[in-house]
């Protein structure tokens, strides 16, 4: 049968409207350092990098609504943002492109085979010479230039696009908090709570090819150990790869959702980080393959930050800590001293939460630290009807954000990291509330009526 050259044409245009519902753009910058440089994620690293496995990445997507209203996504192939430079970041992305603070998403994929992000994760680094410290800052400050000009470039790149989502699993995840006689330790605990979804958004031009691809899993990018010394972004970034050989001209984006307490299995070798990959890569390919659901305007956003509080802690239990043979209590509690000393004794933490609405379609959250997934879990149960995705590691990392249950069991997400990152202890069992709390607010300022 012959359509009537009028029938042709409504349709096409039909079709060009449906497209032009959003704007997108989409942007890349490669970040690998030049030459060696102190890794992070592991304090047992005793050297800096030999060499460079693949290119790390930040890669942005811009989305426009015919309304006006706007969201930035970048990804990053980095351990995690300190809150100094995530702040430089939205100032300079504001005066200089506009966009607001709940308007702009930073989430770090937090590769342990990527570079040290001055001056995240600092007490880890304190035998560093001078010559090395400055080499960091200098990354850092080339960090910070390279988002905002990504942010830039993506914007620039706006164009009539269409955008669907899907949803799709990957089962090399597992929960690490092994629970032992003498309490929790990290191991694998097949047992424990795991979120395998992998939430996929596809973004299309109006003639349907495919432009960028985000997805996301909640995994830690531990696949290599703390004796691997070859930059690149663990499973995270061979998925990246593989997805973008799969998909020819397509920027694919990945998210680090809530994985602080969970490990790929198996671990520990190049060729297992790969095939994690891989197989994250082929999950996002069978939603790509499949049904997907159509993603509508408009574009709604909000940002704020939840109060944790920490612990109570004395100027004794610091004194005691000092004189700690380990030398990361021993700096946590110099610096702790010192706070206390000037006035300002740490007692609560501000933690970023953002929500991002598309439509009816998407709901995004995103936390602040390295979040467990009881968090995710939990909202995706309190939204049931709602398509969540509730990704940790978002705008800046200042430590890891347990549950109540893992308050209560211990352990390093618990307690012990708090060291590392330079934070006086553990939270106190409200913090699991306050952080709901927070998302509940955003989520209903953003809702649609």
């Amino acid at each position: 049968m012959r359509f009537p050259a009028i029938v042709l044409a409504l349709v096409a245009m039909a079709a060009t409207a449906c497209a032009a519902e959003f704007k997108a753009g989409v942007a890349r910058k490669a970040i690998t350092p030049e030459g060696p440089i102190w890794m992070s994620g592991y304090a047992a690293r005793t050297h800096a990098s030999e060499g460079v496995i693949h290119d790390l990445w930040a890669k942005a997507l811009a989305l426009q609504d015919d309304d006006g209203g706007r969201v930035v996504l970048v990804t990053l192939d980095l351990i995690g943002l300190p809150r100094e430079l995530t702040r430089e970041i939205a100032d300079r992305v504001q005066k200089q492109h506009g966009l607001e603070r709940s308007q702009l998403v930073l989430n770090c994929s937090h590769t342990h085979c990527g570079p040290v992000v001055w001056p995240n994760l600092a007490t880890m680094y304190d035998l560093l010479t001078a010559a090395e410290r400055d080499g960091l800052k200098k990354y850092a400050r080339r960090v910070a230039d390279e988002i905002v000009g990504v942010v830039g470039a993506a914007l620039a790149d706006l164009a009539p696009a269409s955008l669907s989502a899907g949803r799709g699993t990957a089962g090399f995840a597992i929960n690490r908090r092994h629970p032992t006689p003498s309490g929790v330790r990290i191991g694998v605990h097949p047992q424990g709570p795991v979120d395998h979804d992998v939430p996929v958004l596809k973004v299309a031009g109006p003639d349907g090819k495919i432009r960028a691809v985000v997805f996301g899993y909640a995994c830690h990018n531990t696949t290599l150990v703390g004796d691997f010394y070859k930059l690149n972004g663990d499973y995270a970034g061979f998925a990246q790869l593989e997805l973008e050989k799969a998909v020819p001209g397509a920027t694919a984006m990945f998210m680090e959702l809530c994985g602080a307490d969970q490990n790929p299995a198996p671990r520990g070798k190049v060729e297992l980080a790969a095939a994690h990959g891989k197989s994250l890569a082929e999950a996002v390919q069978r939603v790509l393959s499949g049904p997907l659901t159509p993603v509508r305007p408009p574009i709604r956003t909000a940002y704020d930050e939840a109060k944790l509080a920490f612990a109570p802690r004395e100027r004794a239990d610091f004194e005691k800590e000092a004189a700690s043979p380990d030398r990361f209590r021993k700096l946590r509690a110099r610096e702790m001293l010192a706070a206390i000393d000037a006035g300002r004794p740490v007692r609560e933490l501000p933690l970023p939460v953002q929500v991002v609405r598309l439509g009816r379609d998407v709901t995004f959250v995103g936390l602040g630290g390295e979040v467990v997934v009881d968090y995710s879990l939990r909202l995706k149960r309190e939204l049931p009807n709602e398509n969540v995705v509730v990704a940790g590691f978002t705008n800046e990392v200042p430590c890891y954000i347990p549950s109540r249950r893992v308050l209560r069991e211990g352990g390093y997400e618990a307690d012990t990291s708090m060291i590392y990152y330079g934070q006086p202890g553990p939270f106190t069992e409200a913090v699991e509330e306050t952080v709901i709390a927070a998302c509940r607010r955003l989520l209903d300022a953003t809702a649609l009526k």
